[in-house]
């Protein structure tokens, strides 16, 4: 017994001293823990071209005479509009346009790049880079009455579409529901859905939804009837809901390649998967409600628009109906000078545009699939550069 207890006792001791050469007692203390390393958020983007930064540049040497005189004409259009309309992008003001549009008046034929060369300031804003898609004149088939064969509604404007103050304090369009309080107006679901049937707003009726679709994001479109003539309808509101472009969610998706979102890339998709095009175009629940266009097509000036001669611009970077100039694009057809006499949805920003090539198949197939990036220079009444290079 006595044995065991020296045995046992003689184990402890060593299981101790095996434990005690294990434990180690550090010498300093932990380095102290460090904080988490905050990432500030990227600053808000410019609100307009002058905050973006304007830089005087010299203009180019050469330039189409083909597409000056396409300018030449789409400025003299934009002038008593361009003379009277305030100018959000704070490059000029109305009273400078004045001696530049009298100029035109008197340009002859074969000098309207010498016009644009020698009476503009050229100036940059931001980095110049520009991005440039199209838009045009699509046709799909509809008719004015009700006919089995056409189905899908287009709508006017419904008179409960109001603007009014939200409950977050903002303003902008909705309705007055039941309880007199200003809510959301109704989605594109919620309108494909029947929201709107029975209360009279039809203004027409198409055979294809798709069409419908993409007419809605050009803003205008024509209807063939039934006996061959045209019916031209026209952006006339919207429900006030975001706009949500599906090619960007079919290239997030991986279902189209970064490459191949063209409209009609798309417009293949969607045929091809009906149901799923459906809940698709579905998600932009941006809706657009038209009224029928007699005349040629206007744009958001309320002027005629010129086919490879207007582009769509976002009117705080560009004054509405000023020249501008497109250089060094990867869309080839792209490159000469322009003017800015629409607006467009998705159309945000310095130096983004939408170039606007008319009607017809040739049209339809050139804009359908544009996606150009180059350079943009903005062209002002001479000797207002300094002035608009000036911080805000």
């Amino acid at each position: 017994m006595r044995f065991f207890l020296r045995a046992f006792a003689l184990a402890s001791f060593v299981l101790v001293a095996a434990c005690a050469k294990t434990v180690q007692i550090p010498t300093q203390p932990p380095p102290p823990l460090q904080p988490p390393v905050v990432i500030p958020p990227p600053p808000p983007p410019p609100a307009n071209a002058r905050a973006a930064g304007v830089v005087a540049v010299q203009p180019p040497a050469m330039l189409d005479e083909v597409s000056a005189a396409r300018a030449l004409q789409a400025f003299l259009i934009s002038c008593p509009v361009l003379q009277q309309r305030p100018d959000k992008s704070l490059l000029s003001y109305g009273p400078d346009w004045t001696g530049v549009c009298a100029q035109a008046a008197t340009v002859q034929p074969g000098s309207a790049a010498a016009f644009f060369r020698e009476n503009f300031d050229w100036v940059r804003v931001g980095d110049g880079k520009a991005f440039a898609t199209g838009y045009y004149i699509p046709e799909t088939a509809g008719t004015r009455t009700p006919d089995p064969r056409y189905t899908v509604p287009i709508y006017r404007t419904p008179p409960d579409l109001v603007r009014c103050a939200r409950l977050d304090g903002t303003v902008g369009r909705g309705r007055i529901d039941e309880t007199g309080t200003c809510v959301p107006y109704f989605s594109r679901p919620e309108i494909e859905d029947g929201a709107l049937a029975g209360k009279g707003l039809e203004l027409a009726w198409a055979a294809d939804p798709v069409d419908l679709f993409f007419i809605e994001i050009q803003g205008s479109g024509e209807l063939r009837l039934p006996d061959g003539s045209v019916m031209r309808i026209g952006y006339d509101n919207q429900n006030g809901r975001d706009y949500v472009a599906i090619g960007r969610l079919l290239r997030e998706r991986g279902i189209l390649p970064p490459g191949g979102a063209n409209m009609q890339a798309i417009k293949d998709w969607i045929r091809a998967n009906p149901d799923q095009g459906r809940a698709l175009m579905r998600e932009n629940l941006s809706y657009i409600f038209f009224r029928e266009l007699t005349g040629p097509p206007l744009g958001s000036m309320g002027l005629p628009i010129t086919p490879h001669g207007t582009v769509a611009a976002d009117p705080n970077f560009i004054p509405l109906g000023a020249p501008l100039f497109l250089a060094g694009m990867d869309r080839p057809e792209t490159n000469g000078l322009w003017v800015a006499q629409d607006v467009g949805g998705a159309i945000k920003g310095a130096n983004r545009f939408d170039t606007f090539w008319g009607g017809g198949p040739q049209a339809t197939a050139t804009a359908g699939g544009m996606s150009a990036s180059g350079q943009a220079l903005i062209l002002l009444p001479k000797g207002t550069a300094a002035r608009a290079a000036a911080q805000p």
